[in-house]
């Protein structure tokens, strides 16, 4: 069954979110700033909107794609925002990465305009969305997150309710804690494969199926050994994540040794320039300074 679903946010990752809601059928309005990631998404069906209220207001779902809990703000509760433009009861997914506290507050917010709210971050990235396979982690009700689900069952495989709002933000934090050290650690294992001579490239292979397996070890070593840098994801998005989780930490009194180091290593790359860049670029940190990026 097909839905009207307002997008607010068309980067990489709203982008590939929208194209998929496209492909399987659902009516989608789209608002972004920036015209030219609209148009990529009108191009494949999509009906572009003035504004965020304009898009609300023909839309029984709001899903937003953003990067911080200040943007989500100023998108739903600003000038032209979604509130302005949303009819009471009209549920808003919020598929950003942002902190619980500020989910928690967001969500308070609009009940206060009578609009409801479901923190739905992801995993898997852009290449999981466009193929309908992205692990989402939700918050909220129970109906809320059960309506969600009309929606988020074309970009999603993996679909779990972790509890009220704010639960799905803090089951992100902890999967891109897992995510940034296991990036770091294969990166770290590729060098030293090279070093010592021995082809990386069949370590995936090799490994498959045993207790170093994983997800990352599969996709990115081979990345690594090639320096295919290409964009699925940004190193500066990466540290905006476990800063959230240094900060959860911290509140909750929770040691994370691993964690301070390779957040570290990320605001690092990202001082040096390469904050636009893919986790792939972690190799640059184990080849020194003043090194070139491939391709």
């Amino acid at each position: 069954m097909s839905s009207k679903v307002a997008l607010i946010g068309a980067g990489a990752m709203g982008g590939a979110i929208g194209a998929r809601l496209v492909e399987t059928g659902n009516q989608l309005t789209v608002f972004d700033l920036d015209k030219e990631k609209v148009a990529v998404l009108t191009a494949k069906g999509a009906t572009a909107a003035p504004s965020a209220a304009a898009a609300a207001a023909i839309s029984d779902f709001i899903v937003l794609s953003l990067n911080s809990p200040k943007i989500v703000h100023a998108a739903v509760f600003g000038p032209e925002g979604v509130a302005a433009g949303a009819r009471a009861g009209t549920l808003i997914i919020d598929m950003s990465s942002i902190d619980p506290d500020a989910t928690k507050a967001l969500a308070a917010e609009a009940a206060e305009k009578g609009l409801r709210w479901v923190d739905s971050p992801l995993s898997g990235g852009a290449p999981k969305a466009l193929i309908g396979q992205l692990t989402l982690m939700a918050g909220g009700s129970e109906q809320d997150v059960a309506d969600a689900h009309q929606v988020l069952r074309h970009v999603a495989s993996n679909y779990t309710h972790m509890g009220p709002v704010g639960a799905g933000q803090t089951t992100k934090l902890i999967n891109q804690v897992l995510c940034a050290l296991n990036f770091l650690a294969v990166a770290e294992a590729t060098q030293l494969a090279l070093d010592a001579g021995v082809d990386a490239a069949k370590i995936p292979q090799a490994l498959k199926g045993g207790r170093a397996d994983s997800a990352i070890l599969q996709e990115y070593m081979p990345r690594y050994v090639s320096k295919d840098y290409r964009r699925t994801g940004r190193i500066d998005n990466m540290v905006k994540d476990l800063n959230g989780a240094q900060d959860l930490a911290r509140r909750t009194n929770t040691a994370m040794p691993l964690t301070a180091v390779c957040a570290e290593i990320h605001r690092m790359l990202t001082a040096s320039g390469l904050g636009g860049e893919d986790q792939a670029v972690l190799m640059e940190f184990f080849k020194g300074p003043n090194k070139e990026i491939a391709g």
